[in-house]
């Protein structure tokens, strides 16, 4: 089995998970995480994507059923060093490969993810083929000049409304973009009564829920994709709390004024360090998007900028001016990650609070 980039670079390995019906074609990105595959595997933010784990052993705890977070895996393919056919854990309920099977994704193992990884870190995230054929560059040059798919929240995002209820908790409703499992428990753990929404739900049907809060969650691609979604948050931060989280920190600026920008290669891991700069304080953080927000463009709007990345300077955090509305590009739920900031939950639980009892 062979992965060819739009570089012209082609990497060799061998076949494991779900057969090829065809060449699988997509974004090539890569993950630092050194456990959490399966969390990785189910986020829906990872829509159409080719997944590399720069961890060389993959699959040696297997996979469990409390560990999803979405039913349905929407990446394209999945690259390790190694995988672990015999997975061994209390947990365990079926292997990598019975998984990938599964759900009809594809895998490739015994390529040199390293080398991998300091291709996309030199030259950008690409579009790459995974394929069983005998084809060259030459061959699949054609297929890996064509765009890729731009309506990867549609696809991912919920499509009936769903009510997780709780009896006189505070009623959050959260607009769903690819939302992690993880961000509903968080909500849910602090007793907040949840109501869940496709990604274009009008502010009237919001409205009519009685909400006392918003949450934009995570969500896959590019948020210029989803531009019709942005009058509707500006209207909601007019009148409820609202927190949002990576691809809805995206979305929450977009709606301010700001304007977002392809990165290069993105942040995909669980150990990025951010510095609160209102609390002069450092997280460990789970990061996965391919996008920022741009600084630059912050002048002139209602935005605050709250907290940065220290590898790149990136924006990480952004609160508005007057209104009781804040984002962050990183992922507080987790999962995988760490829990230093799991405390954003609880903040907004008393934003919430504040601004239904004032």
């Amino acid at each position: 089995m062979k992965l060819i980039l739009e570089s012209g670079d082609v990497l060799h390995g061998k076949h494991f998970g779900a057969k090829p019906e065809q060449a699988v074609f997509g974004e090539v990105v890569f993950n630092t995480s050194m456990a959490g595959y399966q969390e990785v595997f189910t986020d829906p933010s990872y829509c159409d994507q080719i997944v590399t784990m720069t961890y060389p052993l993959i699959g040696n705890y297997g996979i469990s059923n409390d560990d999803y977070e979405s039913l349905s895996p929407a990446l394209k393919g999945v690259i390790v060093k190694e995988h672990c056919p015999t997975p061994s854990h209390w947990k365990n309920q079926k292997s990598l490969d019975q998984f990938l099977v599964q759900h009809k994704i594809v895998g490739m193992h015994s390529i040199d993810t390293r080398k991998l990884t300091k291709l996309i870190r030199e030259r950008g995230v690409m579009k790459g083929l995974m394929t069983t054929d005998d084809v060259t560059f030459e061959d699949v040059k054609d297929q890996l000049s064509k765009e890729l798919p731009t309506d990867q929240i549609p696809r991912v995002s919920s499509k009936t409304h769903s009510h997780f209820p709780n009896h006189g908790g505070e009623r959050v409703v959260m607009i769903d973009f690819g939302y992690k499992k993880n961000i509903l428990s968080s909500l849910l753990k602090r007793g907040f009564d949840v109501i869940v929404v496709p990604w274009n739900t009008s502010f009237e049907e919001i409205e009519n829920y009685s909400p006392d809060g918003i949450m934009l969650s995570n969500g896959p691609g590019d948020p210029k994709d989803i531009q019709e979604v942005l009058p509707t948050i500006k209207q909601l931060q007019e009148k409820y709390p609202l927190f949002a989280i990576c691809m809805g920190h995206q979305i929450f600026a977009l709606a301010n004024g700001a304007d977002t920008e392809k990165m290069k290669f993105g942040h995909r891991g669980a150990n990025h360090p951010v510095h609160d700069l209102e609390k002069d304080r450092v997280y460990i953080t789970s990061q996965n998007h391919g996008y920022a927000v741009r600084e630059k463009s912050l002048e002139g709007t209602d935005l605050v900028l709250t907290q940065i990345n220290l590898n790149d300077k990136s924006i990480e955090g952004l609160k508005h001016k007057s209104k009781p509305a804040f984002s962050v590009q990183y992922h507080p739920e987790a999962n995988p990650g760490p829990t230093d900031t799991h405390f954003l939950f609880d903040e907004f639980l008393n934003i919430v609070r504040g601004n239904k009892n004032a």
